[in-house]
């Protein structure tokens, strides 16, 4: 599923690096974080439900997060770790995956429902 959703990110935002698709496809996903599921929640807890349900729903236009939005929900911590593996700036990451995640969300979520995670092994 990764590898088309990333193929699928790339195709909508072709001026996208592959390496931030590909890390942001890892941020979304990443168990440590509750995967998809998980970023959805912190978004709700933060008073954002609007805004992540915008991008989950079907036929909805996916509304807009800030930089400072996404460094808020997420943390900075998340962010400068991000911008490290890519190897630029947490600011220039944070306005990257700020642009990048609602696509990624919405692309995650074809059918308006949140994928079923599998049970821990």
């Amino acid at each position: 599923m990764l590898e088309g959703l990333a193929k699928s990110l790339k195709d909508l935002l072709p001026d996208a690096a592959d390496g931030l698709v590909d890390k942001a496809m890892g941020a979304i996903n990443d168990p440590a974080h509750g995967g998809l599921s998980g970023v959805v929640e912190k978004f709700r807890a933060s008073g954002m439900g609007e805004t992540v349900n915008s991008w989950i729903a079907a036929g909805t236009a996916n509304l807009p997060i800030t930089a400072e939005q996404l460094k808020k929900v997420l943390g900075n911590e998340h962010i400068t770790a991000l911008a490290a593996k890519l190897g630029i700036d947490p600011v220039g990451a944070a306005d990257k995956l700020a642009a990048l995640l609602p696509h990624a969300v919405d692309a995650a979520t074809p059918n308006g429902t949140l994928p079923v995670a599998p049970p821990p092994a």
